[in-house]
């Protein structure tokens, strides 16, 4: 064989996608290919796509359309692989190979078989595979933060989401080889570790027989590592257990993503939620009193099929009333595969945007107040950007989480990477502003 062919990842979707682009790009290194992160001039380019809804699919659409017509050597992998592997061989001849969202350990062999001139299609029907701390990984995260995944896939079937058709049941890591894989990242000088999987708080059901995200945590506190962020805490799955790890672990942050989705118990049941009706002020207080200091981030989707005025009002209540730290809205998005799909009453595009606006416009003045209250105070922020031009620097403090939440505008002199204590000076609806104290 003479030189190998280098290649280059183009990446879409969530962050659990990010960690299987991570995943190839230390395999293909590894085995000695040269990746490039530059898409025009390198052999082929692997397109980790996203399928989760139709607007995720138009923008992986667009890319492998783009990457098509630049004649270039296409491996199409990742959820929109798994969805659509057929019509996207059918459809797209530049695709060299499809990989599956439980086959992306299989790179390597995949990209060696299209080099001999065949066309792979490497899809498990029911993806299985999760990797450990020993498969290579190439962090594509800035120094500081690294994604954790404790488990993938996800055994519910909420009526709106196609999770477990892309990425299977629920397979959990264990706590060691979790702890082996954070161990390995504080080497590496990350100073936040953010788990994530499907839902977090149902972590360890599977291969312990109960959920073990607060044995998790404990462990976890024992590792160097100064911030530990949890992402989609179920706020069913806040069990005393949990609640007292959190408050516990030095190291864990105090934040908590709750992916809500609704208020009211007529839509929580029909969009088939795990705990239905349970999502109620009950719990919401229940948290804010165990954790006083809790910086709560929630999604809902509005619109749903059947969302009724006074059950949109229901919610706007519910947003008032809790004063979330963050709010994310989404319109719904009826995806083939799913219950919802079918339902009566769907609702039209003007009118779940109004919702969506409604509902941002009300969250505004909230972010903006719970912001204002850090004017003033000294935060520890993790410093992520420089401004080559200006030296201004941006980071986060721990109450924003990466690409959902703000930035931290930082005046004076710190390395990239490095979490140093800020004084609050100004703030607006999204970000804080302040300079580097001593």
């Amino acid at each position: 064989m003479g030189n190998k062919p280098t290649i280059a990842i183009s990446h879409l979707g969530c962050e659990k996608n990010r960690i299987d682009s991570e995943h190839m790009l230390g395999l293909l290194v590894q085995a000695g290919y040269p990746v490039d992160s530059d898409e025009e001039s390198a052999d082929y380019v692997i397109v980790n796509t996203c399928s989760f809804i139709q607007a995720a699919r138009q923008e992986s659409v667009r890319t492998l359309v783009e990457l098509a017509e630049a004649n270039k050597k296409i491996i199409i992998s990742g959820c929109m692989a798994q969805h659509f592997k057929e019509e996207l061989l059918a459809e797209l001849p530049e695709a060299v190979a499809i990989v599956g969202t439980g086959d992306y350990q299989k790179i390597v062999e995949v990209v060696e078989k299209v080099q001999q001139g065949e066309r792979v299609q490497a899809v498990s029907n029911n993806p299985t595979f999760i990797a450990d701390e020993a498969l290579p990984r190439y962090r594509t995260t800035t120094e500081g933060v690294a994604y954790l995944r404790v488990a993938e896939g996800c055994d519910y079937s909420c009526a709106f989401c196609i999770i477990p058709h892309l990425r299977g049941k629920q397979r959990s890591r264990t706590i060691e080889s979790i702890v082996t894989e954070a161990r390995q990242l504080s080497d590496q000088g990350v100073q936040e570790l953010i788990l994530i999987s499907q839902i977090t708080t149902n972590y360890g059901l599977d291969i312990y027989g109960e959920p073990r995200l607060a044995q998790l945590l404990q462990a976890l506190g024992k590792v160097d590592i100064p911030w530990i962020r949890i992402h989609y805490a179920y706020p069913t799955g806040l069990t005393p257990k949990v609640i007292e790890a959190i408050r516990e672990t030095p190291n864990v942050l105090p934040y908590l993503d709750l992916p809500l989705q609704h208020s009211h118990p007529d839509i929580l049941k029909a969009m088939n939620r795990p705990w239905q009706g349970r999502v109620n002020d009950g719990i919401i207080e229940r948290i804010k009193e165990a954790i006083p200091d809790a910086v709560l981030r929630t999604t809902f989707i509005v619109g749903f099929p059947g969302e009724t005025q006074s059950h949109f009002n229901h919610l706007e209540d519910f947003v008032q009333r809790h004063e979330f730290d963050h709010v994310g809205v989404f319109t719904f998005s009826p995806e083939e595969e799913t219950a919802a799909y079918g339902l009566p009453d769907q609702l039209s595009q003007a009118v779940m945007d109004q919702r969506r606006e409604r509902l941002m416009e009300l969250q505004q003045p909230i972010s903006a107040s719970k912001n204002s209250a850090c004017v003033g105070q000294t935060l520890h922020v993790l410093i992520e950007q420089e401004n080559p031009e200006t030296g201004e620097l941006i980071g986060r403090a721990p109450r924003f989480a990466p690409e959902v939440d703000g930035l931290v505008y930082v005046e004076g002199a710190a390395s990239l990477g490095s979490i140093v204590p800020v004084q609050i000076t100004d703030a607006d609806i999204y970000d804080l502003y302040g300079h580097i104290t001593e």
